[in-house]
């Protein structure tokens, strides 16, 4: 469960903040209203996305492939930011079954509605898969545990419930426009549950969370995030924190553990990787979108950080790695897909 400080000084500075959270885009989205009565299990595979399941009535269990455990009471949610495989059960010891493989009923354009279970108590969930715009280089996925959880009796964001409901709402409805609506209130509930968890770090004196909390460098961190292909220089930095630009350089270095200079480099070389491999952007395309003013000058600096060329990693990266469309497309069918079976045993099993 997360934490929050009264204190307004431990809060994360919120335009900083907004900043950031404003670039953790939704990609594709599937959602499944799931009602079960105990005894029941549910397997959900390592998702490409994020998923997250709300408790709209009722209580469960969920275990993570860690071996992390949760009990799960009514109108909470837990977010799982990197699609860690996981299994959702009545109680622990129950048996499970790959979620894939039970019967789903299409209600709408990707939402679906499942049953199943025995004849004990009632839960009803709504599980959410969904898929990030360049997931890989967002700074708040990569520093996440694998699950956040918040209590649906959290005080500190009464409004969360309300969302909640209307997400449930939506897809027991199906009025038009379902899908985009619910897309949208998934993209609330995820930022809102984002928030909360960085509002919670308080004990972070350095690294990331510490950097966007502090009032000035944060503000610096986001402007460069939200435009990193800007022309930025340490000085620029520092005037966007109204900081002397040696002031800047020491506090950025002593919070970040690198100057600044360090982490643009590095952040860039990252994101020229994600669009190398994601967007199937040319090595002269991303060069133009970084501001270099050649192709040859963003190769040196690729290969000096990255330790190969950037042609060579799109080459290797094309023959490795679905696009992202590609990888949308799988979360958006996450709920939809079946494994198909020859046994015809199996196939009586999973209708009834």
């Amino acid at each position: 469960m997360l934490g929050h400080s009264s204190e307004r000084n431990d809060r994360v500075a919120p335009d900083a903040l907004s900043e950031v959270l404003q670039d953790l885009r939704l990609r594709g989205a599937a959602y499944c209203r799931s009602e079960f009565t105990a005894p029941w299990g549910l397997e959900f595979p390592p998702e490409e996305g994020a998923v997250f399941h709300v408790v709209a009535e009722g209580s469960c269990w969920l275990q993570t492939s860690s071996n992390a455990t949760l009990q799960l009471e009514s109108r909470d949610v837990v977010l799982l930011p990197r699609g860690t495989g996981h299994i959702l059960v009545d109680r622990p010891g129950s048996p499970t079954k790959p979620v894939h493989q039970l019967h789903r009923e299409q209600v709408g354009e990707a939402t679906f509605r499942m049953r199943g279970g025995g004849a004990g108590a009632r839960a009803l969930l709504v599980c959410c898969a969904v898929g990030f715009e360049e997931p890989s280089m967002h700074p708040l996925l990569e520093l996440m545990p694998e699950v956040l959880h918040v209590r649906g009796g959290d005080r500190h964001d009464p409004s969360l419930l309300s969302l909640l409901e209307a997400m449930a709402s939506e897809i027991e409805d199906q009025r038009v426009g379902a899908a985009t609506v619910m897309t949208r209130l998934a993209d609330i509930v995820i930022a809102r549950v984002v928030r909360t968890w960085a509002e919670s770090r308080t004990e972070d004196d350095t690294g990331w969370l510490a950097a966007i909390r502090d009032p000035q460098i944060g503000r610096a961190l986001a402007a460069f995030h939200r435009q990193p292909s800007q022309a930025w220089s340490v000085v620029s930095l520092a005037a966007a924190a109204n900081l002397s630009r040696s002031i800047f350089s020491e506090r950025f270095a002593a919070v970040l553990g690198v100057p600044p200079a360090g982490y643009m480099a590095r952040w860039r070389m990252r994101l020229a990787g994600t669009w190398l491999r994601d967007r199937r952007l040319t090595v002269s395309e991303v060069a133009t979108r970084l501001g270099y003013e050649s192709e040859a000058s963003f190769s040196r600096a690729f290969k000096r950080l990255m330790g190969t060329s950037p042609s060579t990693f799109r080459r290797k990266a094309q023959e490795e790695t679905p696009s992202a469309a590609v990888r949308g497309r799988r979360v958006t069918q996450g709920f939809a897909r079946r494994k198909s079976t020859s046994d015809p045993r199996q196939r009586s099993r999973d209708r009834r």
